[in-house]
């Protein structure tokens, strides 16, 4: 089986501080990938390396099929292909939220206005969001935001989905609407790499879970072998912390 994302020995760096300190990962298509560990330890680094808004220093970085590592590479042509969604939402305050939606592909001449349109009033129906169709983002509530914005990177129709601690910026009574949207992606096959403090998330969804710490990927495995068997003693000081907070 190819692999959707191949990353072999990247490095990153800012000034003296290496982020990444060599990052080996494959992830098979229709895979959930879910990246834990403590905050600084590389894992949203290492997720925007994987679509060049954080260009790798050094290491081969492989997305269906495309190497983004390599300068000749159209890098715009290849994050056609892959959807991103941030901690905050980035959604146009001036649009509506159809008009977010239908944006990129109708300007990039995938997709008619019609087209676009019907899209994407199917996926707001599929985020519970299809009334909110007309309104400004102004009116919504930071889940309702977020859901929004994975509706949007849904219309580009992607071959991955990147989420980057999707839900650390919500209140807590926010957060279970937006990870129901990400569970019924992965119900449907879509292949996922996820970074996330949300362990009931990992364990419930992840058919793989990374833990990174220190700019390595200390240990890797079925949510299963990572949260009740972990190996690595950097594994075990981290859930012990998490788990028992």
């Amino acid at each position: 089986m190819t692999a959707i994302v191949d990353v072999t020995d990247v490095h990153k760096s800012y000034g003296k501080n290496e982020v990444l300190k060599g990052i080996d990962l494959q992830v098979q298509e229709g895979e959930v990938v879910v990246m834990i560990g403590p905050s600084g330890s590389g894992k949203s680094t290492f997720l925007r390396t994987l679509n060049h808004l954080e260009p790798a220093d050094s290491g081969k970085i492989v997305i269906n099929g495309w190497d983004i590592s390599d300068k000749k590479t159209n890098i715009d042509k290849t994050r056609e292909t892959i959807g991103m969604v941030f901690q905050h939402f980035n959604l146009f305050l001036h649009l509506t939220v159809l008009e977010n939606m239908t944006l990129a592909p109708v300007q990039l001449g995938k997709l008619s206005q019609a087209e676009a349109d019907e899209k994407g009033l199917a996926l707001l129906d599929q985020v519970g969001l299809r009334d909110k169709a007309d309104v400004k983002p102004t009116t919504l509530s930071g889940g309702q935001e977020q859901r929004v914005a994975i509706a949007r990177a849904l219309e580009m129709n992607p071959k991955i989905m990147l989420f980057d601690e999707p839900t650390s910026a919500l209140d807590p009574e926010m957060v279970g609407d937006v990870l129901q949207v990400m569970k019924d992606l992965a119900k449907e096959g879509m292949t996922m790499v996820v970074v996330t403090h949300e362990m009931g998330f990992a364990k419930q969804v992840a058919d793989r879970v990374v833990f990174f710490a220190d700019g390595k990927i200390q240990e890797q495995g079925t949510p299963e072998a990572v949260f009740e068997h972990p190996q690595n003693p950097r594994t075990q000081d981290f859930l012990n912390k998490i788990l028992n907070a």
